[in-house]
């Protein structure tokens, strides 16, 4: 048997050594958890036994596993079984804790109804199912990629949702049974790949990330450059996929992402019925999750500690070469579109090999668990690992570095008695949290060495980048101004190829990459995804813009007046719509699909054409017709961007935060809590143990790594693109960068903020809250307690105490990009800092260029208020009520214009009574500006709520005085709330 043989075998064996559906089995079976599916396959596998020491190395995984995962617990005096009060029986009393905030979930019906003998014949049937035999005997690399990738997928109807769930020990249900098989398959592969067995903790990142990003002319461009990047992470991380499994990468967790899926199927074998219902197999747009940018620019893997330099090499040399190779096919694409006859002397060769050499940055460290020994029924010693850390944390007297000196690792080092049983005996298992601080500073250091070699550029610089020549076809074309370039390539292709550069564009050789990047992209799909002509739709700004407008025409359509008909059937070139507004088109008339796919391309037409001319009469004309005869106002101009991003992720995967933690205690489930509780009143150490906070573990970090992949592969698509008008660009992990239309902006950013974490507040059957914030009658999600329910499955989020900030940004359409993207980078920014994080931030950029800046905490007291009474969900109200009959915008301006004098609250001695003074005044002026008595009553409301909100946020909303902040909020309300946003208001006009 061979050295590569034992190691796939040996991660087969650690995948079947518990059985998935042990929880519900579990004190019911007679024949214990082991005696079914694990005895029926093994059989099937190993007929003549395990071998010896892959049985070892199993057993060992297995133990260090569940040492950095969970507590142990006391056995019976003569170590049989577990102590009653330790023993649940989780069919009957089904308790899941969420691994991140604690909250539990509790399923009230339980599980006795499911016979045993069903549970393990249908699991046993599914995990034969994934064993592969290609000619009749075992592939056993392609079984244990099937076993990992499939495993966790439903196998029949009657497990519900909670098999993707399942705990892997019912008394701290807290982490799935898929995080331990993951993690001992990962630890048993590496033993039996190391020659002293000896794991390691392996991180890797790739860079630069935001430059690469921002550098951008269309939203074209910021899909290619965060898709780019993905993809680059995704060579890397296959390296080690490939070598060692991709259960040995626990961050970013890779179960599902599609980019993984595909390399399964086409080249690691799998059979290709596994992979029939996915969505990638059948979307034949840019809707199919291929054409998503999940994977983050970084990983966290366990390896054998022999390899660890060769793989970290080895995934630094692939992920260059195929830079390099993408980019000479990319110069190939070049010249066959320019018609240039390929030579490969040609100077555009040259420059992109040259200026991609170095790219991308690729950092790597690692630690071996060697620095923990392993002593026999006795506390690891840590010498060495303390030694190792030393450098990297302040010098404090007589104290160990980090978590060795931490009150967890003095209470987990200790021994706690009951009654004459052990409770606790750590293995090097348990010191994961040390090891993984080690390899974050360690990382963190090699990151502040940055060599780099000296590239020397002597010509005319890239137009979008602005740091590398452009690529030419002769050098002396390099000397060359703007204007003068008139037989360039890249002159020839705006002629041919506009979609690839635009008149007097010239890219270098990464910039030409990321620009060709969507085309070539497109044909790797189509070659390898038998699912027809697969095509890309790019909502232009403009067409995001007119979204808005074409949205609520579709809601109440009118017949189209003959000379619009007549225009709009004289363009074969049609807009790419949002996915939503394109579904409303599905069973819409001819009318409908004129409009709605060639209105864009029309004012495009019309506009570019008006732009060169210097007469934009014939534009206002057909502007003015539109309002008249189609929509009752004027086109939307306005759209908006988003961008969100995870609070502090790095103390989340850290736990360097104490908030961040929880405490043994709190992840047991009930039963075992409540009784381990009782008897530490009499027992010191284990009431220290039971109050002590975790530190990370591998199967935390598999589930914040879980939550994001949920999140960015799954949920931000549905809620930007499913349930209101919008695309999403941009999504890995707690990242997010989408384009949606003006009316859909502030309940997108919301919603966006509750599925991250899980949470409603006010619980998510507020049909208020649903109906008049987010702006939902049917399409709803089911969010509450850290979780979500999407398409038959429960998502885990990151949880109540999870928070993320983003920023919006409403601009024109024809504003440049790149100072668009600069503001909604700026914006984000502020909202962390000004709003203190878990905050949003909006920035309006009008056309006649001046700008309002509001910056607001999502919620004031997130325990207490209901999501309608929340920041958003009030600056949403308001801009309801200033676009419905009942209150005028005139409301708005008029407080604006008395605001401005009113004296700071430092001014006021007592700040509630500040309040109570601007609490009058806005309801008072909000009645006087409201027809009819109950639009009176409620608007009142609204402005005394709005004065409580100016004062109890202060301090987080980058306003030192409360009326400056009060006539932002106003700002913004009611600009959304102008005419063709929420509906046309005629009678109050406006100008836009």
């Amino acid at each position: 048997m061979t050295i590569n043989d034992i190691f796939w075998r040996t991660k087969v064996a650690a995948w079947v050594h518990d059985l998935a559906e042990k929880a519900l089995v579990l004190l019911r079976d007679p024949a214990g958890h082991e005696g079914g599916t694990v005895a029926r396959l093994k059989e099937q596998l190993f007929p003549a036994g395990l071998p010896t020491e892959v049985q070892k190395f199993i057993e060992k995984a297995d133990h260090w596993a569940a040492a950095a995962d969970r507590p142990q617990f006391p056995r019976e005096k003569d170590g049989g079984r577990f102590q009653p009060w330790a023993q649940v029986r989780f069919a009957e009393t089904p308790e899941l804790v969420h691994p991140l905030s604690g909250e539990r979930i509790t399923i009230k019906q339980g599980f006795t109804d499911l016979d045993p003998a069903h549970l393990k014949a249908v699991s046993a049937d599914h995990f034969e199912s994934l064993i592969v035999k290609p000619n009749g005997d075992i592939d056993w690399r392609a079984t244990a990629l099937a076993f990992w990738r499939f495993g966790p997928e439903r196998p029949a109807r009657d497990l519900n949702l909670l098999w993707y769930l399942l705990p892997a020990d019912t008394r701290v249900p807290d982490h799935t049974i898929w995080a331990h098989l993951d993690l001992t398959s990962a630890l048993a592969g590496a033993f039996a790949a190391d020659p002293s067995l000896t794991p390691a903790l392996l991180a890797m990142s790739f860079g630069p990330v935001q430059d690469f990003i921002a550098q951008a002319r269309s939203t074209s461009d910021l899909w290619a450059g965060s898709h780019l990047l993905s993809r680059l992470a995704w060579v890397g991380m296959r390296v080690i996929c490939e070598e060692v499994g991709p259960d040995s990468i626990l961050f970013p967790q890779l179960r599902g992402v599609p980019l993984v899926d595909f390399w399964l199927q086409q080249e690691m074998g799998l059979p290709e019925e596994l992979f029939k219902k996915l969505e990638w197999r059948k979307r034949g747009t840019d809707a199919n999750p291929l054409f998503a940018a999940a994977l983050p620019n970084r990983f966290l893997a366990v390896v054998p500690a022999s390899q660890v330099r060769e793989l970290a090499e080895t995934v630094k040399e692939q992920v260059r070469a195929w830079v390099q190779d993408e980019a000479r096919a990319a110069v190939e694409e070049l010249l066959r579109a320019g018609n240039i006859p390929h030579q490969e002397d040609l100077p555009c060769f040259t420059q992109a090999k040259r200026q991609l050499k170095d790219f991308p940055e690729v950092y790597w460290a690692a630690v071996p668990w060697s620095l923990v020994k392993e002593q026999d029924r006795a506390v690891p010693d840590t010498t060495e690992l303390a030694a190792a850390m030393a450098p990297f944390f302040p010098e404090e007297d007589n104290e160990k570095p980090g978590f060795l000196g931490s009150n967890t690792w003095q209470v987990l080092s200790g021994n706690i008695d009951l009654d004459g049983v052990s409770f606790y005996c750590p293995n090097p298992g348990v010191l994961y949290p040390a090891l993984y601080d080690l390899l974050d500073r360690v990382a963190a250091a090699t990151k502040s060495v940055r060599p780099f070699s000296q590239i020397s550029e002597r010509g005319y610089r890239c137009s979008l980048c602005g740091e590398r020549e452009w690529l030419t076809t002769e050098r002396k074309q390099l000397d060359l101004p703007p204007g003068k370039r008139d037989d360039t390539l890249w002159a020839k292709i705006a002629k041919k190829k506009p979609s690839w550069a635009r008149e007097g564009e010239h890219l270098c050789g990464l910039c030409a990459m990321k620009r060709l990047w969507p085309s070539r992209f497109v044909e790797v799909v189509r070659r390898a995804v038998d699912i027809g002509d697969v095509r890309r739709y790019v909502v232009s700004t403009h067409t995001m813009a007119l979204a808005t407008s074409l949205g609520q025409w579709l809601d109440d359509p009118t017949s189209l007046p003959p000379w619009l008909s007549a225009q709009l059937q004289g363009y074969q070139e049609q807009a790419a719509l949002p996915r939503s507004l394109a579904a409303q088109l599905r069973d819409a008339d001819e009318d409908a699909n004129l409009l709605c796919r060639r209105l864009p391309i029309l004012l495009d037409t019309l506009r570019e054409a008006a732009k060169d001319e210097g007469d934009y009469e014939q534009i206002r004309e057909v502007e003015q017709k539109i309002k008249e005869e189609v929509f009752g106002h004027r086109p939307e101009a306005y759209y908006g961007l988003i961008m969100m991003d995870g609070d502090k992720m790095g103390a989340w995967l850290s736990g360097s935060e104490e908030k961040f933690r929880l405490s043994f205690g709190e992840t047991w489930h009930s039963q075992v809590k409540a009784k381990a509780f009782e008897l530490a009143r009499d027992n010191e150490a284990l009431r220290q143990y039971l109050t002590t906070s975790r530190s990370p573990s591998p199967a935390r970090h598999m589930a914040i790594s879980g939550a994001l992949n949920g999140f960015s592969l799954e949920l931000a698509r549905h809620v930007i693109e499913d349930l209101y008008r919008g695309k999403l660009l941009y999504s890995g992990g707690d990242d997010v960068l989408a384009m949606v239309s003006v009316d859909d902006l502030l309940p997108t950013m919301l919603l966006l903020r509750l599925v991250y974490s899980g949470i409603f507040p006010g619980g998510d059957d507020d049909t208020d809250a649903w109906r008049e914030v987010l702006g939902q009658q049917k399409k709803r999600l089911d969010i509450g307690r850290g979780h979500v329910r999407h398409r038959k499955r429960l998502y885990r989020m990151m949880g109540k105490d999870a928070t993320a900030s983003t920023g919006a940004v409403i601009a024109h359409h024809t504003a440049p990009l790149a100072m668009v993207l600069r503001t909604l980078r700026q914006t984000e920014k502020r909202a962390k800092n000004e709003g203190g994080r878990d905050a949003f931030s909006v920035t309006l950029l009008k056309r006649s260029g001046s700008a309002v800046e509001l910056t607001c905490p999502w919620f004031v007291n997130k325990e207490m208020e209901s999501l309608t009474a929340s920041p958003m969900g009030l600056l949403i109200r308001l801009r309801n009520a200033f676009a419905g009959p009942g209150l005028s915008r005139r409301a708005a301006y008029l407080i604006q214009d008395w605001a401005a004098q009113l004296p700071g609250e430092k001014a006021m001695t007592d700040p509630e009574q500040h309040e109570s003074m601007l609490a009058t005044s806005l309801a008072y002026q909000f009645r006087r500006q409201s027809k009819g008595e109950a639009a009176q009553m409620n608007n009142a409301r609204l402005g005394k709520e709005l004065a409580r909100l100016a004062r109890t946020s202060q301090g987080r909303t980058g306003r030192d005085n409360p009326a400056a902040f009060m006539t932002d909020f106003l700002a913004v309300a009611e600009f959304l709330a102008r005419e063709g946003r929420l509906g046309s208001k005629e009678e109050q006009g406006g100008s836009r």
